[in-house]
């Protein structure tokens, strides 16, 4: 057999298995989900824990008293947005109907106007109004089904959080001097921990004042934008589109177009100001993704995973990047997947190496 029909054969096999496991995540994502939240989650707090055990705190009374702290306000969220999340629910058919009679209203004005007005009235029948809402609807309720699941998060979470303050003497145990080969690992571990805990701070403040503005314009439900603003974050650039959507055609329905567009200048405001300024001044370099590959992965995870898929699209997409870069055999991937700035700081290192 001749070696390219054996890099061929290779190829058809690596896709294939590709394929299957793919398949089985889809298949498996009831049971992976939460886990994958779990791993996320210890990943973002295991400094904490660190820091409580270099204070002499036991590590398991550490584990526990994170744990703790997480059970009670995810609790509190729970209690607080879940029967919102079951009002805007119910009343989700009445907002969309208000939307079409609204779209309706405005073709037949912009129609009095147009010569060919016909061709109006057809392309507003292509329009669905209420489909953001009916995105932001999905994407609540996914999240709430996610937090039925509190308990198996959480108990995971203990364990990962035990094993990983013991995870250094193993790996001394085990490989000895080779044990410095993990340092690749350890420093991906420690970006992808790093990246999630300011995403998550950021994403917190960026709910907190959308639940602010909304509530000061009085839009109803504004806990629920608050949230969505949240979890949306974690998606750069689409998600800030996504979560100004409902809340703008929400205040066109309850006031009007004024307090619509008070409504998209202050997302617009948050966005900027922490989408656009402070959050890549906190991040730095090397945690950037193309705008293509955020959109790709939405579309992938959310097919693989449903709507939870579509929040965990960047965490995940985030991951496979850094464990890209954490070897030099495949960091040219990791460039090409990255965003703009990124590729131009890898430039530099590299005039900069030349240089020295």
């Amino acid at each position: 057999m001749s070696e390219s029909t054996t890099n061929n054969t290779n190829a058809l096999i690596s896709v294939a298995a590709v394929i299957v496991i793919v398949y089985g995540m889809q298949a498996a994502k009831v049971l992976i989900v939460p886990f994958l939240l779990a791993i996320f989650i210890a990943l973002m707090t295991v400094r904490p824990m660190l820091w409580l055990q270099r204070h002499r705190v036991p590590s398991v009374i550490a584990a526990l008293l994170i744990v703790l702290i997480l059970m009670l306000g995810l609790t509190g969220v729970g209690m607080i947005v879940g029967s919102s999340i079951a009002d805007f629910t119910a009343a989700l058919p009445g907002y969309q109907a208000r939307l079409d009679t609204l779209v309706q209203q405005a073709v037949q004005m912009a129609a009095a106007y147009v010569d060919d007005g016909e061709s109006v009235t057809g392309l507003a029948d292509l329009l669905d109004p209420g489909w953001a809402m009916g995105l932001a609807a999905g994407l609540l309720n996914a999240l709430r089904d996610v937090l039925t699941n509190t308990f198996l998060i959480l108990f995971t979470m203990v364990f990962i959080l035990l094993e990983a303050s013991s995870i250094g003497t193993k790996m001394n145990a085990a490989f000895g001097r080779r044990g410095g080969s993990l340092d690749g690992a350890r420093k991906f571990l420690n970006d992808l921990g790093r990246y999630l805990g300011i995403k998550t701070a950021v994403s917190m403040v960026t709910g907190l004042l959308a639940g602010l503005l909304t509530w000061w314009i009085g839009l109803d439900f504004p806990l629920l934008w608050g949230m969505l603003a949240f979890v949306l974050n974690y998606i750069p650039t689409i998600g800030s589109i996504i979560a100004a959507i409902p809340p703008v055609l929400m205040a066109i329905m309850q006031f009007g177009p004024a307090e619509a567009l008070s409504t998209l200048i202050g997302y617009l405001a948050i966005n900027v100001a922490f989408g656009n300024i402070l959050e890549p001044r906190i991040m730095g370099y090397g945690v950037g993704i193309s705008p293509l590959v955020v959109f790709i992965g939405l579309v992938f995870w959310g097919w693989v995973f449903g709507p939870v898929g579509m929040l965990l699209a960047v965490p995940l997409t985030m991951t496979l990047k850094l464990g890209l870069e954490s070897d030099d055999r495949t960091r040219w991937i990791a460039v090409l997947i990255g965003s703009e700035r990124d590729a131009e700081h890898a430039l530099q290192k590299r005039a900069d190496s030349a240089a020295a």
